[in-house]
């Protein structure tokens, strides 16, 4: 099935339907999309990785999660498939489609569905509460995202326990300040592995259009030097070829928000904001000192230093995000004990994907996880 969950599209899979062997899943994967192909004409695939990716869905444990959600990420132009990132856009359409599939079901009677998500990912947990009727989901709705036209059903996005759930630490290096080539930044995980510093620090005013930024050799060069050397202080290695850490410029708010972003996905840059990237980066903001914190809304700079919940709305090239963060004021500061947020989902096709036949060589790329 393909859906759009969230600004992001994708093809959703139960698990059982794919190889159990993860390089032979990830080969199969990379022929159904049609990478490596810049225009992946021989797959279903949208030739940009916010159109690119994959859900595989299986039955929870019935205890911690009631559905386990793995997500993974093909690379448009490389044969690789990465795991080493959640989508928590695609997650706006997963207990949807596990309802479609049968691997959940719903009272007839009931108006709403909450169904707890394991992203197998990062072994951590949200609740997606959306609108049901007759025991199927309900796609139709009042609600409007930033960068999808129209408006659809709201679907409430709950996480728990998401700090440090790559990394290791909200914080992975202990510091909200690390400076790395002369820039000063902030290395923060609360679900998504991101790199956030003032758009000012390297230049720019941070309202450039992603078309611009990535016209710009010499910036990319420099922000990619500082990406592979965040990776080893983010204990996440060698990341030449992951697709985390983000990078995310802040600059002040201009259109009504919190803050202003723009956001290299790792290379491309995303013409809104991811839901995991934007909690990270929304956390970074509500810390004293952080580069974003400085950029921050004042108001909203008060309220987190007041605790309770605090709405940070993310500008971004195409619209706003909000990210509802509950902070709690300790001894050392606001500290985000949980988040939220709104998303729309929409089914979109349902039926058979014919993958291109397997490369002849027997060198060809496997495209294993990583």
């Amino acid at each position: 099935m393909v859906m759009r969950g969230g600004t992001s599209k994708g093809a959703y899979f139960v698990a059982d339907e794919l190889p159990a062997d993860p390089a032979e899943r990830d080969e199969l994967v990379l022929r159904i999309v049609g990478s490596p192909d810049p225009r992946q004409i021989d797959g279903i695939g949208g030739a940009n990785p916010l159109t690119t990716k994959v859900a595989v869905i299986a039955p929870g444990d019935g205890g911690r999660a009631d559905v386990d959600y793995l997500f993974l990420q093909p690379s448009v132009t490389e044969p690789v498939v990465s795991l080493t990132q959640n989508c928590g856009n695609l997650l706006a359409g997963v207990a949807q489609f596990a309802i479609e599939r049968g691997l959940l079901t719903v009272a007839p009677t009931a108006a709403e569905a909450r169904v707890r998500i394991l992203m197998v990912n990062t072994d951590s947990v949200a609740t997606a509460t959306f609108p049901v009727a007759a025991g199927r989901p309900v796609y139709s709705g009042a609600t409007a995202i930033s960068g999808v036209p129209g408006t659809a059903a709201r679907v409430r996005l709950d996480f728990e326990q998401i700090a440090g759930s790559t990394c290791g630490a909200l914080l992975p290096t202990g510091n909200p300040v690390d400076t790395i080539d002369g820039v000063p930044l902030t290395l923060v995980d609360n679900g998504m592995p991101v790199i956030v510093l003032a758009a000012a620090a390297v230049g720019l005013t941070g309202y450039e259009p992603p078309a611009e930024i990535e016209a710009d050799t010499a910036l990319k060069a420099r922000l990619e030097s500082i990406r592979l050397q965040a990776g080893p202080l983010m204990n996440l290695g060698d990341v030449t070829s992951a697709s985390v850490p983000k990078i995310t410029l802040a600059a002040p708010p201009r259109d009504g928000g919190t803050l202003s972003t723009r956001t290299l996905i790792p290379h491309r840059v995303h013409d809104a904001i991811g839901v995991l990237g934007a909690v990270s980066v929304a956390t970074a903001a509500l810390l004293d000192g952080t580069p974003a914190n400085t950029v921050l809304e004042p108001a909203v700079r008060a309220a987190a230093a007041a605790g309770g919940e605090v709405v940070v709305a993310v500008e971004h090239p195409t619209g706003t995000f909000d990210a509802a963060l509950t902070v709690a004021v300790g001894p050392g500061g606001p500290d985000v004990v949980s988040a939220g947020i709104i998303r729309t989902a929409r089914r979109l096709f349902d039926g058979v994907v014919y993958p291109r036949p397997p490369a002849a060589s027997p060198t060809a790329s496997t495209g294993a996880s990583r």
